[in-house]
């Protein structure tokens, strides 16, 4: 369960940034020290929107430009291509946007409501397996009404529709230079957003530089970014410590930010702020034995969450127990209601009840290089868990996240680890991408209540307050199904140097970084 005193460190750590400035002023100096350098170690595995529904759009929200996005502070979209946007019916099937004047992409080229619409139809022409099309299931057809309208015609009512829009997935790009039924090739991007990619090295660095031509809500602090990527936390947090770097993000590990912590410094500071991102195990419906019921609830009866979070991730991450992460509306805690503590008692009866004695062998996999250092660590620990039982026999197996993505697609996993980092802050998201024939995760999961009742009821509200019977009820129906099994919450954890500031307001609700909120601070 969470930590109670996780309001209390966030508020220290965010405070450490003011009490270790020293004499620095809280003002932007754009442009005299040279790009602002942001190491992680989750690069992109394409430059093309159309092509990606992962980490890569962490690049992709300040090189390209939605018609919505979240500014500093919003929960819920706001217009930054869009001069507005909004349902103009009362059954939500109908969402209208109005573009600013005289957008123009990067290199000049004319944006308007044609290229909106390209940039939609290319998604679901393309229909990348890795990528978002996946997110536009609700839509019929897009129109353009003159140069700056665009109306969204949904087949359904979807009132979670606007925050599909301010995904990075949903980015407009220049008809000019994307193909329509390809991915685009090459690494260089033609977006509208607020900094050009002037430079990529493909897995090691990204160099931002201002665009003059952006039109939108972000007001950038500083005239440049580089951002390096690294294979490990470790590396990274060397090339903090020696200056080589200003800024550190994803990936850093439990043993770095315990580190960090416990050795603060007048030249370091760490923020500790809320997350929603969360880690899983999925379960291949296609393997003889994780298509058994009885063999995915013994491994949920026996994963020892607290175990995972302590030993492993030094109580940087917190146990979870459903899908969708505490913090947003219709969390629930069914897998601890369900099944309680861990209990081989328990497990052993629920494989013996469905005629299962002998020891159960799966292959457990996991990507060697997308979400921490301590994936190797955690899996090793789920392995102990469940050897030590007497009940199972795991084997792990890993792969680096290119080739990972592809064998989960094809189905060659039995069971397999996943991270989430939300598309949107609603619990829709946390539900929708991985139920269904297709979905996110490469492995078939039809869920009629889920899919034909419970989403489409909830996505008829407009208040997403009033969701909360859904959400539980669907969240019951993963807990009963066990095909998804939620093992940790993440926070989110920023390093950086003491000249540094904006860190605090640089992650949307999505969790990615908005470059632009950093700056250096000046001395007096």
């Amino acid at each position: 369960m969470f930590n109670r005193n996780r309001g209390l460190r966030r508020v220290a750590a965010l405070a450490s940034i003011s009490l270790v400035a020293g004499c620095g002023v809280f003002s932007s100096s754009t442009g005299n020290s040279g790009p602002i350098v942001v190491g992680t170690t989750s690069a992109p595995s394409t430059l093309d929107p159309a092509g990606s529904w992962d980490g890569s759009w962490e690049l992709f929200r300040n090189v390209y430009q939605t018609l919505l996005a979240y500014p500093d502070g919003a929960t819920t979209p706001q217009p930054d291509a869009a001069r507005k946007c909004a349902f103009t019916d009362s059954g939500d099937r109908t969402y209208r946007c109005e573009l600013r004047s005289g957008l123009k992409f990067a290199d000049g080229d004319k944006l308007d409501a044609q290229a909106v619409k390209y940039s939609i139809d290319r998604i679901r022409s393309i229909n990348a397996p890795s990528g978002p099309a996946g997110l536009l299931g609700s839509l019929d057809r897009v129109q353009v009404i003159g140069d700056r309208e665009v109306v969204f015609h949904l087949n359904k009512a979807d009132t979670t529709f606007p925050f599909v829009l301010a995904t990075p997935a949903m980015s407009i790009v220049d008809p000019d230079d994307y193909p329509a039924h390809t991915l685009r090739k090459g690494d260089s991007v033609h977006g509208s957003g607020p900094y050009t990619l002037k430079s990529y090295d493909d897995g090691k660095r990204a160099e931002l530089v201002r665009n003059d031509n952006y039109q939108g809500f972000a007001d950038r602090q500083n005239d440049a970014v580089t951002i390096r990527y690294f294979q490990d936390s470790a590396t990274m947090v060397k090339a903090l410590r020696s200056g080589d770097i200003d800024v550190t993000y994803r990936g850093l590990a439990a043993s770095d930010i315990v580190a960090l912590e416990a050795h603060r410094s007048t030249d370091l500071q760490l923020i500790d702020g809320t997350g929603t991102d969360i880690s899983y195990l999925v379960f291949n419906p296609e393997d003889p034995w994780a298509k058994l019921p009885a063999v995915r609830k013994a491994v949920a009866q026996l994963v020892d969450r607290s175990a995972i979070a302590h030993t492993v991730y030094k109580d940087t991450v917190d146990p979870l127990y459903s899908m969708v992460p505490a913090g947003l509306t219709g969390h629930t805690t069914d897998f601890f209601d369900d099944y309680g503590d861990p209990s081989t008692s328990k497990a052993r009866k629920i494989l013996a009840d469905a005629g299962i004695t002998q020891r159960v062998p799966l292959t457990f996999w996991y990507t060697t290089d997308r979400y921490g250092s301590e994936t190797g660590q955690m899996f090793q620990q789920l392995k102990q868990q469940l050897d030590d039982s007497g009940l199972f026999t795991i084997t792990l197996r890993s792969r680096p996240w290119k080739t990972y993505v592809v064998g989960y697609q094809k189905g060659e996993y039995p069971v397999f680890g996943r991270g989430w980092f939300p598309d949107f802050p609603d619990a829709d998201n946390f539900i929708a991408p991985f139920v269904g024939e297709q979905n996110a995760l490469g492995t078939p999961y039809p869920s009629p209540v889920i899919t034909g009742k419970l989403l489409p009821e909830s996505r008829r509200e407009s208040d997403r307050g009033e969701v909360v019977k859904e959400f539980e009820e669907a969240q019951q129906i993963l807990v009963n199904d066990a095909r998804l099994i939620p093992l940790w919450q993440g926070r989110q954890y920023i390093a950086a140097s003491d000249d540094i500031s904006g860190g605090e307001r640089a992650l949307d609700p999505s969790t990615i970084m908005m470059m632009w909120e950093l700056h250096r601070k000046t001395s007096w």
